[in-house]
């Protein structure tokens, strides 16, 4: 079977191509950053906090850990509009496709964060704690100036394999008609009749930036182990 290859598709759709990376690029972003911040709350409490303070981060992370990504994302696209009209009374309230998605991606990653964060934690040794309370800091400070960067440093890795499993899961924002990467490369694709050059080119993309990441990995790793 012949197939002529139009690469020139490339060209045409590059505009909206990379519209929709700018968007990957946000959702990635975003996700990643408050993902982290909250994944650190929440693995905060699970250690230090009364212990209903603790099993409610655990039921929070072990709640978002097993549902399915994209049904979070339904939750937020149609389920809090209906919400926000039954509160409001407004028959027009509702969230819109980006910030439900961005929404959705920040508290699922969060638990993933907070899995991350809470073992970096309980890498760092016990008396590091200890000795920075013995030198007249509080609990708080201890954890902010002694054990936390410390924590940081060991994983550092494992919060980098976490955001690239967060960039392929950002092409499920499909389901809710979101333009990313992968769906303005669809949509170019059944403009021009390209769908072979359209997905070869974006699987050689994920392809390099996962391979970037995995290569930065093994750098911190072999970093640490020699340090």
């Amino acid at each position: 079977m012949d197939y002529s290859f139009d690469w020139g598709t490339l060209v045409r759709g590059w505009p909206f191509i990379l519209d929709g990376m700018a968007t990957t690029a946000l959702l990635v972003s975003v996700g990643m950053m408050l993902g982290i911040a909250l994944g650190v709350v929440l693995a905060l409490a699970r250690l230090f906090g009364p212990r209903w303070v603790s099993l409610a981060a655990a039921f929070y992370v072990n709640l978002f850990r097993a549902i399915p990504l994209i049904l979070t994302i339904f939750w937020f696209f149609f389920l809090v509009p209906f919400v926000l009209r039954a509160v409001t009374g407004n028959p027009y309230a509702g969230v819109g496709p980006i910030y439900a998605a961005l929404s959705a991606f920040v508290l699922a990653e969060a638990a993933y964060y907070c899995e991350i964060v809470r073992a970096g934690i309980n890498s760092v040794r016990k008396g590091q704690m200890q000795a920075a309370i013995a030198l007249g800091l509080t609990r708080w400070q201890a954890l902010r100036h002694v054990v936390l960067p410390q924590a940081f440093h060991n994983m550092t890795p494992s919060l980098i394999n976490q955001t690239i499993a967060l960039l392929k899961d950002t092409s499920l924002v499909y389901v809710i008609s979101l333009n990313d990467f992968l769906g303005a490369a669809t949509k170019v694709a059944h403009r021009d009749g390209t769908l072979v050059e359209m997905y070869l080119f974006v699987a050689v993309t994920y392809l390099a930036l996962c391979s970037f990441g995995v290569w930065l990995v093994n750098i911190l790793k072999k970093k640490q182990a020699a340090s």
